[in-house]
């Protein structure tokens, strides 16, 4: 059987991506089939467009990290011991093929999805929270009463992390590019939002902390925001990075972790075992879904796109003119 799909034609510009006809894929081993009705677009698919972020070896040549829709079917086994079964609606981190009506994903990156939600939102979920848990909570051990200064508060994982940081008893400053970001990720629930154009984000963040310094970075930036990142670090804080959009050398001065014990880490999820993501998806069960049920986090969707338009979706993302997140639609 055949479905539609969005692939990269060649690497380049947004307009190489193109809908076609693809063969259905099929579950294997621990694997559902999941009738897609929305898409998640996230800053690795326009990498992966542009030829700088293959899929991992035997995932899908298709762009696209998350998806919502309905279970079809799959390995009866492994459902069952997740509490799930075909009809149910889900929402999955996949390594690849989320830009497309059917895809497949490992049962344990799937996730049920939160009451109240649309396919839209719970679409926007998976890669950015997933990503948000692992680095914020896992490798950068974020506690309650200690403060996380996020890199771009205003992108997909900005404002899932300003919610987290918040829920979970932080205290929560942000950057982001315009007054106008600042202000809705003050809205989102940062305690403060520094507009990175306009003022030293390392200073200002000492200012707030009345020259404490800050606990955990999440950075999407690396390159020169490195150094300034651990001038404005708290003694033992801790530094993790998940993107280099500003480039991957980082001078910093080394005696200063020497002296202040500090931490720098970082890590990408899309080519981590599935065991691994599903440690991740358990974790954000029990302790982040009740709070999406409950209303106290939320996804944020800016922008929705039907699928054959996801060449505008894409002019978006890099356009930075979004906060939150950029979802696909397929008909259903």
């Amino acid at each position: 059987m055949f479905m539609q799909a969005i692939e990269i034609s060649a690497f380049g510009a947004p307009e190489v991506l193109r809908l076609c006809e693809r063969a259905r894929p099929e579950p294997g081993a621990g694997e559902v089939l999941i009738r897609v009705l929305a898409s998640g677009v996230n800053r690795p698919d326009v990498l992966q467009r542009k030829g700088h972020y293959p899929a991992p070896p035997g995932a899908s040549d298709l762009p696209g990290l998350e998806v919502a829709g309905v279970i079809e079917g799959g390995d009866a086994a492994a459902m069952a011991a997740q509490g799930l079964r075909p009809g149910d609606r889900v929402c999955a981190l996949v390594a690849g093929g989320g830009y497309a009506q059917w895809c497949v994903a490992p049962v344990q990156q799937c996730l049920p999805v939160p009451a109240g939600l649309s396919d839209a939102e719970a679409a926007a979920l998976p890669e950015t929270f997933f990503t948000v848990w692992s680095n914020v909570f896992d490798r950068a051990r974020l506690q309650p009463g200690e403060t996380l200064l996020v890199q771009g508060g205003s992108s997909g994982i900005g404002v899932a992390a300003i919610q987290l940081g918040r829920a979970f008893g932080a205290t929560v400053i942000v950057t982001a590019g315009s007054d106008d970001k600042c202000a809705a990720c003050q809205a989102l629930g940062a305690h403060h939002a520094i507009n990175y154009r306009s003022q030293d984000f390392a200073a200002e963040a000492l200012r707030l902390t009345a020259g404490r310094g800050v606990d955990v970075v999440l950075d999407m930036v690396a390159g020169d925001y490195v150094a300034r990142e651990v001038d404005c670090l708290a003694e033992d804080g801790r530094i993790a990075i998940i993107a280099v959009q500003g480039g991957v050398q980082a001078g910093f001065d080394a005696g200063k972790l020497l002296r202040r014990r500090l931490t720098i880490t970082g890590s990408t999820l899309r080519a981590r075992s599935v065991d691994f993501k599903g440690a991740i998806a358990r974790a954000l069960h029990a302790q982040v879904w009740p709070l999406l049920e409950s209303g106290a986090v939320r996804p944020v969707v800016h922008s929705r796109f039907a699928a054959r338009d996801a060449a505008q979706a894409h002019a978006l993302m890099e356009s930075n003119r979004h906060i939150g997140k950029i979802v696909l639609t397929w008909e259903p």
